[in-house]
């Protein structure tokens, strides 16, 4: 299925894959599950970090998504069943639970260690009768939990091969009227000046394109790999569904930053150097390893310059009659 995200799908590109292994479709392993793999504390895996800061951003898409139902007391009738594909922790699983409190949510991941994370944070938020987890690994096994009324996916389509067959078998496990919301890209995260004052200025626009030549290669290997035009209002038409708004929402913490963030750029820097770190010259590396010093002052720890800005782009579509069968 996916590579386990962290908020319902938000880890993105900046952790990429490494070679995936052998083992058909859905066989991608990627550095973040290795990273989960190794991590006792689970609070310190990169998706769990990242799930506490996209938690507002999640909060406020599922109001949204609630909107496009209509009025509240019709949206809370016509939404009782949420697929979250690709949900990681459970951060998105429990905002959609709150967003719609008739229905119930089933929390989709190839990572058994992180949907026991979305249990636990159901059970702590007194959501455990409501949300449901399902381990899977390809995206045909999503419409056996059909028909449902919402799914919800972030950052999942990219990491398999056949994007448009992915939103096919995501379409096809929807109701009519039932609606489906893909989170996609958007704008990288941001969280350095150009001149930091070490290494030379610019540092973050060669991560940043570091980052697309490993998606790109990645891509590239992945089992069924077909290249498509992402533009998602259209793959979502091409899917049989109709395109029902789309809405960029921005995640900010200014500097100083506290300390929760500061930590999840230090996982996330990590990451960068061991997936990309290749693909940056000797002085870049440097001052990577350099920021990474958890002693210095010059380091992302601790330097006052440090900020967290991204964006998040949802595209939502529309089931509005029974899908042929392929």
């Amino acid at each position: 299925m996916t590579p386990t995200h962290g908020t319902g799908g938000l880890a993105g590109d900046a952790l990429g894959a490494a070679d995936e292994p052998a083992g058909g479709p859905g066989a991608e392993y990627d550095a973040e599950d290795r990273a989960e793999d190794r991590a006792e504390d689970r609070a310190e895996h990169p998706a769990e970090q990242e799930a506490e800061l996209h938690a507002g951003f999640l909060a406020e898409a599922a109001h949204w998504l609630h909107g496009l139902f209509g009025p509240a007391d019709r949206a809370t009738a016509a939404v009782r069943r949420i697929l979250d594909v690709g949900s990681g922790p459970g951060v998105a699983s429990r905002a959609l639970a709150e967003a719609f409190p008739q229905a119930r949510v089933l929390a989709v991941d190839r990572s058994a260690a992180l949907l026991a994370r979305a249990e636990a944070r159901a059970a702590e938020h007194g959501l455990a009768d409501r949300i449901t987890t399902q381990q899977a690994e390809r995206p045909e096994e999503f419409a056996r939990s059909g028909p449902v009324d919402l799914i919800w996916t972030g950052n999942v389509c990219r990491h398999l091969g056949d994007q448009q067959a992915a939103l096919r078998s995501l379409a096809s496990a929807l109701r009519p009227g039932g609606l489906l919301a893909v989170a996609e890209r958007g704008l990288p995260p941001r969280f350095l000046p150009r001149d930091i004052g070490i290494g030379r200025p610019g540092l973050q626009a060669r991560l940043d394109a570091a980052v697309e030549e490993q998606v790109t290669a990645r891509r590239s290997r992945l089992p069924g790999a077909t290249s498509v035009v992402e533009d998602w209002p259209c793959l979502l038409a091409s899917a049989g569904l109709v395109p029902a708004g789309t809405r960029t929402f921005l995640i900010e913490f200014p500097a100083p930053l506290d300390v929760p963030v500061r930590r999840h750029l230090h996982t996330r820097l990590h990451g960068l150097l061991a997936d990309v770190g290749e693909r940056l010259d000797l002085v870049d590396r440097l001052t990577v390893e350099q920021l990474l010093d958890g002693d210095a002052c010059t380091g992302v720890l601790w330097r006052p310059d440090a900020f967290y800005l991204t964006a998040v782009t949802v595209h939502t579509a529309r089931l509005c009659r029974p899908l042929e069968s392929a």
